[in-house]
């Protein structure tokens, strides 16, 4: 499968990403109930791939209430709220919606068309980044670390972050990539690691709490980061564990990229204090793979994000421009 998320013979099928490193599987989902459930189980996940699910669930909303507007919205509100944090879901299924006065054919078109969007955009977005990266660092065989899954898998068909390592990979200036497993689902373990065996990097994993000691050692010379929401003034919500990756590389002097398609810039959204932090449940930490790991009763602080001060990010790179908000 191609993509990570695609519309195929009136279902949408996504790669179970929950299921992976040990097998890449497909999902087929017909109902809004299934969707959403995939989306807050994180079998999808991902600010891109999540705004493409947004807008393909109204065209299934539509194409199942072909007569029924008010349904349909209802529908589509629920999609919306499934993960709060991050706007591209929110931001697909309004645009979507947009088409519903023109019939489920009109919705399913916009959505199909959202799905190629998205494949040129962060193609361009981490284009430019990783030109970016080569202007900010000598241009030699680069040491970078990433947090969580930036790559196809959070997006349609190519990555945001981890497109702008494949972009540099591909020009031959990748000497190693340090990947944080990200707490609590492994993100960065299963998925991560997973593209750059794909992609034939060298890469390390770390612990999320090592990260900051690589480079405080000198072991990386760029930090490069997806985003879920950024806020008008440069505030950026991203998986939680990019906060201190940002301070530690402010203090080393290290730069820091967010990549990103423009519509996770949330202009209406001031800053990032404004932002909902979605909080998960506590067997995410209190369990690894089914298995407990802390005493039973355990209750766990489990933010699924957290807010990075715009003064820490060296830049933000979308498909259009280039934002420096330090």
């Amino acid at each position: 499968m191609r993509r990570t998320i695609d519309w195929d013979d009136d279902a949408i099928v996504i790669v179970d990403q929950c299921a992976l490193p040990d097998e890449l599987r497909t999902l087929t989902i017909t109902t809004v109930d299934d969707l959403i459930a995939a989306i807050q189980r994180l079998a999808v996940r991902g600010a891109p791939a999540l705004g493409a699910a947004g807008a393909l669930g109204v065209a299934l909303a539509a194409r199942q209430h072909p007569k029924d507007a008010q349904k349909v919205r209802a529908e589509a509100a629920r999609i919306a709220a499934a993960r709060p944090t991050a706007v591209n879901l929110a931001w697909g299924v309004e645009r979507a919606l947009e088409r519903l006065d023109d019939g489920p054919d009109a919705v399913l078109a916009y959505a199909r068309a959202l799905l190629d969007e998205d494949e040129r955009v962060n193609r361009a977005a981490s284009a430019r980044a990783a030109e970016l990266v080569k202007e900010l660092c000598a241009e030699r065989k680069l040491r970078l670390l990433t947090h969580c899954n930036t790559g196809r898998f959070a997006c349609v068909a190519w990555g945001t972050a981890l497109g702008t390592v494949k972009h540099l990979a591909e020009a031959g200036l990748v000497e190693n990539v340090i990947a944080s497993e990200t707490r609590p689902l492994l993100q960065g373990a299963r998925l991560t690691a997973y593209e750059l065996t794909e992609m034939g990097v060298r890469y390390q994993l770390c612990v999320d709490s090592a990260a900051a000691s690589a480079l405080a050692r000198g072991l990386v010379d760029c930090v490069l980061v997806g985003a879920d929401r950024v806020a008008a003034n440069g505030d950026v919500a991203n998986k939680v564990g990019t906060y201190p990756l940002a301070l530690a590389a402010n203090r080393h002097g290290i730069p820091f990229i967010v990549v990103a398609p423009e519509s996770t810039v949330d202009p209406d959204t001031p800053r990032g204090d404004a932002i909902l932090v979605e909080d998960r449940r506590s067997d995410e930490v209190t369990h690894v793979a089914g298995h407990r790991i802390a005493p039973a009763g355990a209750q766990a602080f489990n933010p699924a994000f957290d807010i990075t001060p715009a003064e820490l990010v060296t830049a933000i790179v979308t498909e259009q421009r280039v934002i420096r908000p330090a």
